[in-house]
């Protein structure tokens, strides 16, 4: 059979699209691409927003253009938020939820012709997580590997806990073991991803957490290294950031999701920090980790950001040696209590704002850059060429993407290079040599 799969949404999504793109080759099946003739389509979709849905909406009915009579399968968050609305859709042949993953190819060829409803687990209970293989991509230098799935907080903006479940984490024995298959297999970089990093192994019996499972995956890394993503800046305490500044083998690079500078609005949006615990932070992982790339979320024009709070949120951004920005513009999501929050920000003004946060993320990023210039970095080289001049492209681990020459001998492979220049026509761009 010519399965077809499509991923929306976060690295958590990529990760399950491999693994059940694994599945899929394990079982006998042949994978193609989307875009051509399959047997079978999987679109493993995403909820953040209402265009998320509509996202996973067009999917299907391309899929059903390319090959009437496929039998397409809707996966992933909004199987989990709206399966009524996908099963009512002519083209979706199986509704599958987050939590029915482990058993995909089991439901989504299942006999009948009749569409079935499998998004069927008590997401409202802890349950354990859902166990899938790792899969290395042979298109992509680096692979995923879950750790965590789910939720315990309930920020008044975010739609993820109702549909990944509370936080569960994937026991350390298993996670050793999915790690030394990624790295036996040649992989150079693992990027760990989950929902809620930080609270990794609170539901574990016994109880571990973040720390304690990366000094027993820095131990089996061999030539390969470790990424983290999103760690809460409450949960980034003193012995991480001590494992950050003496193990080269996890890479400079944290993403700290802030969501707003300004203490009234944290509270609307039921953050568990405040702008303090950012002030402090920020300073005291830059100088224990030299060359660290930090960045943050943050959401323009939440319901009640006045001018002056967004402006707290800008000089507080200003103010800090941060990386980069990852910039969203506020958007309504039903079955979010922040909808019913007053004041709400004119859809006008939180784009204008969005544009002033991506002006500053851009700001940043140049100005980190430029403090990089003539430092040598360990990078892992893309296994594609830049399009337009032909050069490697590789990314250091403190997240800067570099240009250079080089032989196709190194594409996939990690190396040592030194960052030369930002390119004089584009600053966006950013060149350097390989070393020995």
């Amino acid at each position: 059979m010519r399965v077809a799969f499509a991923t929306l949404g976060c690295r958590l999504n990529q990760f399950e699209t491999d693994a059940l793109v694994r599945a899929a080759q394990e079982a006998g099946h042949q994978v193609v691409e989307f875009a051509g003739e399959a047997d079978l389509y999987v679109v493993n979709s995403c909820t953040i927003t209402h265009d998320a849905d509509a996202d996973t909406r067009q999917l299907v009915r391309r899929a059903a253009r390319q090959a009437p009579g496929a039998r397409v399968v809707v996966t992933g968050c909004m199987a989990n938020s709206d399966p009524d609305a996908l099963a009512a859709m002519p083209e979706v042949s199986r509704v599958l939820g987050n939590r029915e993953k482990e058993r995909f190819f089991d439901l989504a060829l299942g006999a009948g012709d009749d569409r079935v409803h499998v998004a069927a687990a008590d997401l409202g209970r802890r349950l354990r997580i859902t166990r899938l293989r790792p899969a290395a991509d042979p298109r992509r230098s680096r692979a995923y590997l879950k750790i965590q799935d789910g939720c315990d907080y309930r920020c008044s903006f975010c739609i993820v806990p109702q549909v990944r479940g509370r936080s569960s984490s994937l026991p350390l024995a298993d996670a050793v073991a999915q790690l030394e298959e990624l790295v036996a297999a040649g992989v150079p970089e693992v990027v760990l991803t989950g929902v809620h990093l930080g609270t990794y192994g609170r539901d574990l019996q016994p109880r571990s957490d973040l720390v304690a499972l990366l000094g027993d995956l820095v131990a089996r890394l061999g030539l390969a290294r470790l990424r983290l993503g999103s760690v809460d800046p409450h949960e980034v305490g003193p012995a991480l950031i001590e494992l950050l500044a003496r193990d080269r083998r996890l890479c400079r690079h944290l993403h700290l999701p802030v969501q707003s500078g300004d203490d009234d609005v944290l509270r609307a949006m039921r953050r568990a920090h405040t702008s303090a615990d950012l002030r402090a932070l920020v300073p005291r992982l830059v100088a224990a980790v030299p060359g660290i790339h930090l960045g943050t979320d943050v959401i323009a024009g939440f319901p009640g950001e006045t001018p002056a709070r967004f402006e707290a949120t800008l000089a507080l951004l200003r103010g800090l040696p941060l990386a980069s920005l990852h910039v969203f513009s506020y958007s309504e999501r039903r079955g979010t209590t922040a909808v019913d929050l007053p004041d709400p920000v004119p859809p006008a003004e939180r784009l204008a704002r969005t544009r002033v946060l991506r002006a500053l993320s851009a700001q940043k990023q140049l100005e980190f850059v430029r403090g990089q210039l003539g430092t040598r970095c360990p990078a892992v080289v893309y296994r594609a060429r830049e399009r337009r001049n032909g050069r490697l492209v590789a990314l250091t681990d403190n997240y800067i993407k570099v240009e250079l020459d080089g032989p196709d001998t190194l594409l996939g492979r990690a190396i040592q290079l030194q960052i030369d220049e930002i390119d004089p026509a584009d600053e966006q761009r950013t060149r350097g040599r390989l070393l020995d």
